[in-house]
């Protein structure tokens, strides 16, 4: 939807397909292919190259990176916030309308706004390899593999480069050696896979964990300063990007003078029950890939062959990997599930103007003048009205998601269903009135 697809695409090794082995034998085969999205893969791209690429495009839209600039503090003062930045060993200060941390699992931030993450630690450490490999393991597909000795996974970043994460009984040295890589794929991964080389590995522990609040006044949390949890299920960058896309658009309506603080409040309400079941979905995975017990390991491993053939199941694991079933009900500035609003004509940047998108049935805009027109007036600036081959009427976020639809009814009552949903969390109601 930002128009940013294109450089990420070229940069990435195209994953259409999840396997589960376990002692050289697949206890499950997986298609990856959301019918619902044209690109029908995991886009496997490293994350260095994933912030080159961002940092790039944020430049060419006339925004910066500050490197070696690190965050002191924060004092609220009414409409703004007073920061303290320490800017390659100088202290510096400048004023902001808002402050978001995405400053990682020890951010600084969340530190000065006294919130703490909530939860629990996994005791055994995890090991992180990026290795050169031959070509026994099909490069379009990831492997998971449970073993009594711990969890493994392979993610191919391409014919030959794959990532490797795992747990370990404890650390050997400063960082893994291609010896201990090679130890752990004998003990766990398929057969004939080779680690040939070492790119570079890392020691990590994790904890699944959260804050209660996302937000205190003028300054909110995204990203790992929020929430921390396992790395099965190649969730974590993908949540902190999620946070920022439902994050952005709030902010900028707030300030061009169209939204207000019940708008910035729903960034909290509709992340955290999100962040929670990202927790508890790795959680869950890593405690049934890696469980020691002999017994559980007998129930997953005659389980998993069966659930995964049925096509329920892989619909919603193919959900959950690719957060494309992320929803929103429950909102306070959703009504209805909240689902995600799939069309072309939100592709390729079109659609990100932060202004709701009004879908009308190209036989219904006819009927909507003038009285249309007159309930819309009001709202000109926080929406858009859009022909579409959808039946009824849509009202669409910013970010893409559904806040409001309707299959049946005249469009006078449903134009008057959007503006009543639009003032409880813009400034259009004070327009209206006026």
């Amino acid at each position: 939807m930002a128009g940013v697809a294109g450089p990420f695409l070229e940069a990435a090794n195209r994953v259409t397909a999840v396997a589960i082995i376990t002692h050289g034998r697949a206890l499950a085969h997986m298609r990856f292919a959301p019918e619902e999205s044209p690109y029908r893969f995991i886009a496997m791209v490293p994350q260095n190259v994933t912030e080159m690429l961002l940092a790039r495009e944020l430049r060419r839209r006339g925004g910066d990176v500050e490197y070696e600039t690190r965050f002191v503090a924060a004092d609220q003062q009414g409409e703004f916030v007073q920061v303290t930045l320490d800017r390659k060993g100088e202290r510096a200060t400048l004023r902001a309308s808002f402050v978001i941390g995405c400053d990682g699992a020890h951010s600084s931030v969340r530190h000065a706004l006294g919130l703490h993450l909530e939860g629990g630690e996994y005791e055994t450490p995890f090991m992180l390899a990026d290795i050169e490999t031959n070509e026994e393991l099909p490069a379009d597909e990831m492997q998971l593999c449970p073993s009594e000795h711990g969890p493994l996974a392979i993610f191919p970043m391409s014919t030959s480069r794959r990532r490797i994460v795992a747990t370990i009984d404890q650390a050997q040295g400063d960082a893994p050696s291609l010896e201990l890589v090679r130890e752990l794929l004998r003990q766990r991964a398929p057969r004939g896979i080779e680690a040939r080389s070492l790119y570079w590995s890392s020691y990590f522990k994790i904890h699944h964990r959260s804050v209660a609040q996302l937000r205190l006044g003028r300054v909110f949390l995204a990203g790992d300063a929020a929430h921390i949890h396992s790395p099965f299920g190649g969730q974590g960058m993908n949540t902190g990007l999620h946070d920022a896309w439902n994050l952005a658009w709030k902010l900028d309506l707030v300030q061009r003078g169209h939204g207000n603080a019940s708008l910035l409040d729903s960034y909290g309400a509709e992340r955290i029950p999100v962040i929670r079941d990202v927790i508890h979905t790795t959680d869950l995975l890593t405690k049934v890939m890696g469980t020691p017990n002999r017994f559980a390991q007998a129930m997953r491993d005659t389980i998993i062959p069966m659930v995964s053939r049925l096509s329920p199941f892989q619909h919603a694991f193919v959900q959950k990997l690719s957060e494309l079933g992320i929803a929103y009900g429950g909102s306070p500035i959703i009504e209805g599930p909240g689902k995600r609003f799939f069309d072309d004509s939100m592709r390729g940047g079109k659609g990100i103007v932060s202004r709701y998108l009004l879908f009308v049935q190209n036989n219904e805009l006819p009927s909507m003048a003038p009285a249309g027109k007159d309930i819309l007036e009001p709202l000109r600036d926080v929406v858009e009205l859009r022909p579409s081959s959808h039946p009824g009427m849509t009202l669409v976020r910013p970010d893409g998601y559904i806040a409001w639809s309707s299959q049946h009814g005249d469009s006078t009552s449903g134009l008057e269903a959007v503006r009543s949903l639009l003032q409880g969390h813009t400034n259009s109601g004070a327009a209206a009135a006026h």
